[in-house]
């Protein structure tokens, strides 16, 4: 179970930091990856970050501006987002899954998801 945490509302120009919080002892063993989804859009990969940390990717959208990060000693991971523009509003969502990969369907446990709001 994945419990995602830290959205709100923020002026454009501002930051947030996201949370995933997992349950289990195995977290550390599992790609986690961040995926938003506007309403009438299809969910867009954001970011992903390997079992161990230390390889993560981007999505060009949000390269320069957001930071995947995860403490498996914790189970939690984080989106760390910056500069936030109106387009980034959506819902964010964490995904685990035992592939590293941009695709949705490559992970097969999701949070409920956080509201992102940033006004212009």
């Amino acid at each position: 179970q994945l419990v995602e945490s830290g959205g709100g509302l923020v002026q454009a120009g501002g930051s947030l930091r996201l949370s995933c919080a997992a349950s289990g002892r195995t977290f550390s063993t599992y790609a986690m990856a961040w995926f938003r989804q506007a309403p009438g859009k299809e969910r867009e990969f954001l970011a992903l970050i390997s079992g161990g940390g230390s390889f993560t990717e981007y999505a060009d959208s949000v390269k320069d501006r957001f930071t995947i990060s995860r403490d498996n000693a914790k189970s939690t991971g984080f989106l760390q987002m910056n500069s936030l523009k109106s387009d980034d509003t959506a819902v964010y969502y964490c995904g685990v899954g035992s592939v590293v990969t941009k695709a949705p369907r490559g992970y097969t446990t999701w949070g409920q998801g956080t509201q992102v709001t940033v006004s212009s």
